[in-house]
């Protein structure tokens, strides 16, 4: 159960640092000590911990009222995990080492529940749609009046005003990280204790949870995010803090209406894959940018997007092949 869950923790938070922390890294690791930019996604992580842990949630309108946020209320859980259950965080730890963003939702939940893959595709496919359509509209009509200002203002001490405002852009780029990281810990929470499970969680076995997770978030930021990091630079301009705020906040808001079901088209209850989401904004993003600035679409950019995709199917891909074949291991 440890074994599985500091695996899961390492690989989980390793991979989708990419989605919720990528851009808050990119834009401050020449300006920020790795250890302030832990402190603060660390207090915000034990602060929602503590709150699921207590059972907070639904009074604090953050969805759920246990550790995993009510996550785990579709997924079956074994009262004994046997070895094939690790499987997983060492396959999602190997493929991020190499910079494969592969969604952990499939790759770690599958294993657990097979029958609740069908719902947890055609809601993560819904939230790449919605994430690249959201991104592509928005980005259309803002980027020649923010990116673009961005871009030829950049914040190096030489210009004046509102677009130049250093002090303005990292406190609002600080909390729109802040508002995504929350959203994110209370979608994919879930991925991680789905090990330890939500109705036996005694302070003790809290507190270590919390400390292993501390502890492994701390090093993801002393390494700079590791080779997942490199998607987030080869984007445009994305170590701005301007730009990375707009991108945290539109992020942050597509999970919120995805984990409250505002639009009522889904189970709020049922996992999806934040990452998916996460590729869509950057593909909306690429594309309406590099239109509005240039005024056409190159090829390198549909490339790049088109790799994107495919590494996240090849994540699902890996996902049901696993699953298949530790059903052939256990003899079922």
């Amino acid at each position: 159960m440890w074994i599985g869950y500091a695996l899961a923790a390492y690989s989980v938070v390793g991979n989708d640092v990419i989605q919720t922390l990528g851009t808050f890294l990119t834009s401050n690791e020449d300006k920020r000590k790795w250890y302030e930019l832990w402190a603060f996604a660390g207090g915000l992580m034990t602060i929602i911990l503590i709150i699921g842990y207590l059972g907070l949630g639904n009074h604090l309108g953050l969805g759920g009222n246990d550790i995993a946020f009510d996550r785990l209320d579709k997924i079956d859980i074994p009262e004994v995990l046997t070895w094939h259950y690790v499987l997983p965080p060492l396959v999602l730890l190997g493929l991020t080492r190499i910079g494969i963003p592969v969604s952990t939702t499939f790759l770690i939940l599958t294993f657990f529940s097979f029958k609740s893959l069908g719902g947890m595709i055609n809601k993560s496919i819904m939230g790449y749609l919605i994430a690249f359509g959201a991104a592509a509209v928005i980005y259309t009509l803002i980027t020649r009046s923010t990116e673009k200002r961005f871009i030829e203002n950049p914040l190096d001490g030489t210009g004046k005003g509102f677009w130049t405002n250093r002090k303005f852009w990292t406190g609002a780029q600080w909390f729109s990280t802040g508002f995504l990281w929350t959203q994110w810990l209370t979608q994919d929470l879930a991925n991680i204790y789905v090990y330890l499970g939500k109705d036996d969680m005694t302070l003790p076995k809290f507190i270590l949870s919390l400390v292993i997770l501390l502890s492994l978030l701390g090093y993801i930021f002393y390494s700079r995010g590791g080779k997942i990091q490199d998607i987030v630079r080869s984007k445009t301009n994305t170590a701005d803090i301007r730009a990375a705020t707009f991108i945290d906040l539109i992020y942050g808001v597509v999970l919120l209406i995805f984990k409250q079901n505002i639009l009522g088209l889904w189970d709020a209850k049922l996992p999806m894959s934040t990452t998916w989401v996460f590729i869509g904004l950057l593909a909306g993003r690429e594309i309406a940018m590099a239109y509005r600035l240039d005024n056409r679409l190159e090829l390198k950019e549909l490339k790049t997007i088109g790799l994107d995709l495919f590494k996240v199917f090849l994540g699902l891909a890996i996902s049901v092949a696993l699953v298949h074949m530790m059903k052939f291991l256990m003899g079922s």
